[in-house]
């Protein structure tokens, strides 16, 4: 009964959605991949709303519910059957909106197969930003292999509008593969010498000793224009920001003008977000989702502080990989050993994490193991050992709920809600 309720709800939305984009007529930028698509969004969003009337997805509204709401600019119910209809009925108002945004910057996901091409097929937008597809992608379980994720993030460009535009990483694995596939205009961006949106100087910004940010210099065809990244850490935000100068460009706004928008742009909730901690410490929250890719990239970035805080890393189980969870999760317990002063594991998963920085040399009594659920747990035994100076990661998937940890060690958890992830009535009463 469920399911087929579900099945009525998404035709209805799906309907009000495209007769949405039919009337209001928008242009449609739409970020798909396997790591970054909501720091993409929010940063192409940034850029676009500070000259162009525009909305975006909300949260992660990347579904096929989501997408459907995000265009309609509305809300997501949840379980609350009478709100829904509440929504649908508001669902028609939009058709009559006067002021509706001229841009959309919308992300679209997959768990599941099909589950972007049947978005695709009626959403064709006209800007695909493709962010990367790793060798362990992040929802894997339900597909055969990656390149089987592969083929279900790129089928969001088969349904590209003609004349459309694809901005792609230059620096994933199959991005030459990509380009080769159609006969689309491709942009790329990343570190590559042969990106056309080129990030270089890359460097960690401090204030009395602790990181509050990055910058780095965009080179672009001779020039060389310094961006700033306040508040946030690690290179996918500055892959993001590039993707959103590079779309700027076919926008007409000048890369000048959109750094000075990035300037400004605040990270997601947990995304890499520094958090003042208890007693003069940072934290690092990373604790939105976790895949293979986005657990070693945060690492790297701990690891990248050359300061002489103590690193400690507090890392939760990643979920839906399917047979490719010991390897991932081995991996990132080599990185670690070569990292971190204190490795902090919760779940039975994260176990290999702990066995795997073991094996590579980090000491027995520097590695600590907790169970699923025990995220609280975990930063109650860690908070009085806490010093000035401590820089502290927290990462893992959703379903670990790692944002009780940080919640615990922030130094002013009343602003919990304006900070963390998951923090609406729904999640909290699960």
């Amino acid at each position: 009964m469920k399911s087929a309720l579900r099945t009525i709800l998404i035709f209805l939305l799906t309907w009000e959605a495209r007769l949405a984009l039919i009337r209001h007529k928008p242009h449609v930028i739409a970020i798909t991949g396997s790591i970054g698509k909501t720091s993409a969004k929010d940063a192409i969003y940034a850029v676009v709303a500070a000259h162009r009337r525009a909305a975006k997805s909300q949260k992660s509204y990347n579904s096929d519910i989501g997408v459907p709401l995000a265009i309609l600019g509305l809300d997501n119910p949840w379980s609350d059957p009478v709100r829904w209809v509440v929504t649908l009925a508001k669902g028609l108002l939009v058709l009559c909106q006067r002021n509706y945004p001229e841009w959309l910057v919308l992300e679209v996901g997959a768990d599941r197969p099909n589950d972007i091409r049947n978005i695709a097929r009626w959403l064709l937008p006209q800007y695909v930003v493709f962010t990367g597809v790793p060798a362990i992608p992040s929802h894997i379980e339900y597909f055969t292999s990656a390149e089987h994720v592969f083929r279900e993030k790129r089928s969001l460009i088969e349904y590209l509008r003609p004349g459309g535009k694809v901005f792609v990483n230059a620096d994933d694995m199959r991005a030459e593969e990509l380009k080769s596939s159609f006969r689309f205009a491709f942009v790329s961006y990343g570190f590559s010498e042969t990106a056309d949106f080129r990030a270089a100087h890359e460097e960690i910004e401090f204030h009395e000793a602790q990181p509050i940010g990055m910058r780095f210099r965009l080179e672009r065809e001779g020039a060389s224009i310094p961006v700033v990244l306040h508040g946030t850490l690690g290179r996918p935000r500055i892959y993001a920001a590039l993707a959103a100068i590079a779309i700027a460009e076919t926008l007409g706004i000048d890369a000048v003008s959109a750094s000075h928008a990035l300037s400004a742009w605040e990270p997601a909730p947990g995304r890499m977000r520094l958090i003042p901690g208890i007693n003069g410490s940072l934290i690092i929250d990373d604790t939105y989702n976790a895949s293979p890719a986005a657990m070693l990239a945060a690492l790297d970035t701990l690891g990248a502080i050359k300061n002489r805080s103590r690193k400690i890393a507090m890392l939760g189980d990643m979920l839906e990989l399917g047979k490719e969870s010991k390897e991932a999760h081995r991996a990132a317990g080599e990185r670690a050993a070569k990292i971190v002063s204190l490795l902090i594991t919760v779940g039975f998963r994260a176990r290999a994490i702990g066995e795997a920085a073991l094996d590579n040399g980090l000491r027995d009594e520097k590695i600590r193991e907790y169970e699923q659920g025990e995220a609280l747990r975990a930063a109650l035994e860690l908070r009085p050992e806490i010093k000035k100076n401590d820089i502290i990661l927290i990462k893992g998937s959703q379903g670990m709920r790692m944002e009780f940890a940080v919640r615990e060690l922030m130094a002013h958890p009343e602003d919990a809600k304006k900070l963390l992830v998951r923090q609406d009535d729904a999640w909290q009463m699960r």
